[in-house]
């Protein structure tokens, strides 16, 4: 009896060594596995993708406009050099302002390419349905405009345009947007300024977020393309197209540049 239970003793010391051996043996993996689980925990998440905005509700900006083959004495032809961006409003980054002299950007908000690639366009389009002008060219509707009228040199009306300023103040309540850009009509035979203009448009936004800046700043777009064709009325009054077949007279082509309004 004794024997028997010697035996079944030793063998429960077995049984029992083994289950020990096999549990230091898991041990490891599963301190491993915590270790991997925490670490992972730890690491830095990646920045979600930005909201992307446009200053045109979504309608197709880059949409190709028409150039008759022939053109009318009837309206003067513009040509429209592309819209140039001041330093820091280069980028797709939405600016804003808490404090004086201090620009900040939104972290999850972004304009869907630099405004100026946007307004430019947006402000031919509209230069051109004002119905001022025949047409509104830049320089790849001018080259295919001289190649399809066998013309060439430079175009008489040239409007210059950068944008000096696009962000949301939100020094004061409500937050507000301010759009500021510099138009300059310049005679490209004479090759003199004819005058220029800033416009400096502000629009208060109807939240406290840049959602609501995006949506004013399209208004402020809106107000600006009207101040701009404006301008250039006043400053081109019914001459006609005194370019492409009538030169302009030596007067008119050295008029000095007219006082910022």
């Amino acid at each position: 009896m004794k024997t028997q239970e010697n035996t079944g003793i030793a063998s429960g010391a077995r049984a029992l060594w083994r289950g020990r051996a096999a549990s230091r043996a898991l041990l490891p993996a599963a301190a491993a596995a915590l270790l991997m689980a925490c670490s992972a925990s730890l690491l830095p998440k990646p920045d979600p993708t930005p909201a992307r905005f446009t200053l045109d509700g979504g309608a197709a900006a880059e949409t190709p406009i028409a150039v008759p083959a022939r053109p009318a004495a009837a309206a003067p032809v513009l040509f429209m050099a592309p819209m140039r961006a001041a330093p820091g409003y280069d980028s797709t980054r939405m600016l804003y302002q808490r404090r004086p002299l201090e620009l900040e950007a939104f972290a999850f908000h972004a304009w869907l390419v630099p405004p100026a690639q946007m307004l430019g366009p947006l402000l031919q389009r509209a230069l051109l349905e004002s119905g001022a002008f025949r047409v509104v060219l830049t320089a790849e509707t001018a080259a295919g405009l001289a190649g399809a009228t066998g013309t060439a040199g430079p175009m008489h009306w040239r409007l210059h345009t950068e944008l000096l300023r696009l962000q949301q103040d939100f020094s004061q309540r409500p937050s507000r947007i301010r759009l500021t850009v510099r138009a300059q009509l310049v005679d490209g035979r004479a090759r003199e300024a004819l005058a220029w203009r800033e416009f400096d448009i502000t629009v208060d936004a109807a939240g406290e977020d840049p959602v609501s800046g995006a949506a004013a700043a399209q208004a402020a777009s809106q107000q600006l393309f009207d101040a701009v064709i404006a301008f250039c009325g006043e400053q081109l009054p019914a001459t006609g197209e005194a370019s492409a077949a009538h030169p302009a007279p030596p007067e008119a082509a050295t008029q000095q540049p007219r006082e910022k309004k």
